[in-house]
């Protein structure tokens, strides 16, 4: 934090310079861009997986009302929805194994640089929107020695942040695509879609798998975060990520990424 003081006004600029493998980075801590998705009740949230709404009621008993404009002495709301159909979440390799694995005890590691890359994918014969390997490829370089890769789909419409996934066919990843982000050594991917794979694929979830090495070896400690959104003016580039998971004994959680921007870096 750096303090300047005059007789006319008082100026506090919040930096934090972090040392990271080796390297200093110095982060402008003011202005964190937030890339979750907000859950709110009703049918203009997010939807994925033919989730129902999420719902957030009053707590209604007959000793009690949870409701401060009904009488209530607070509100007090129960929360209904689903992790994976609701909203920006993060799940580990829970998601797919049959052992029992929950994600804020496979993630333990929540602060981390991280590289913004915007991608369209391409449309096939069949209609399908896919992200190609050689989309991936042509970035490789720009994420080496990073554990972070945040991918976020072209066009990037406002639309997504209330969007109706279901029965949609949404973009998603060429398996040989993962196999290039796993081999560059990401260890975090977020991605603004329902799913890394395609919506219908009868189960087979192959880029799921092949992210987490499972089940031959898998890899415990690495996450995927679905359903994100980067603002349009948020230009690519390297970023400080800060993960914000919620405390969940689960395979997934909502959580909520933060950017900040890095002003310079130290090597």
């Amino acid at each position: 934090m750096i303090h300047f003081e005059s007789g006319f006004f008082s100026l506090i600029i919040m930096q934090a310079t972090i040392k990271y493998n080796h390297k200093s980075y110095l982060i402008n801590l003011e202005e964190p861009i937030d890339i979750s998705i907000r859950l709110k009740d009703g049918s203009d949230n997010l939807t994925a997986w033919y989730c129902p709404p999420p719902r957030i009621e009053a707590v209604m008993t007959e000793y009690f009302t949870g409701d401060v404009n009904l009488g209530g002495p607070v509100n007090f709301r129960d929360v209904y929805f689903n992790p994976h159909g609701h909203g920006t979440h993060t799940e580990c390799v829970g998601h797919i194994s049959t052992e029992r694995y929950n994600v804020n005890e496979c993630i333990r590691e929540y602060n981390m640089p991280a590289y913004l890359l915007s991608i369209e994918p391409e449309l096939q014969e069949n209609g399908d929107d896919i992200i190609m390997p050689a989309q991936i490829a042509k970035f490789i370089f720009a994420v080496k020695e990073l554990k972070v890769l945040i991918i976020r789909t072209l066009p990037n419409h406002l639309s997504k942040i209330s969007k109706q996934y279901s029965n949609s066919n949404p973009p998603y990843m060429h398996p040989d695509a993962m196999r290039l982000i796993v081999q560059a050594g990401i260890e975090h991917l977020m991605i603004d879609t329902p799913s890394v794979d395609k919506e219908e694929d009868g189960g087979a979830l192959e880029c799921h798998h092949i992210f987490w090495n499972y089940p031959q070896y898998p890899r415990t400690a690495c996450s995927i975060t679905e359903l994100i959104y980067v603002p349009e003016l948020v230009k690519d580039g390297f970023y400080w990520l800060q993960l914000g998971i919620a405390n969940f004994e689960n395979d997934a959680a909502p959580s909520r990424p933060l950017l900040y921007k890095i002003i310079y870096i130290n090597d």
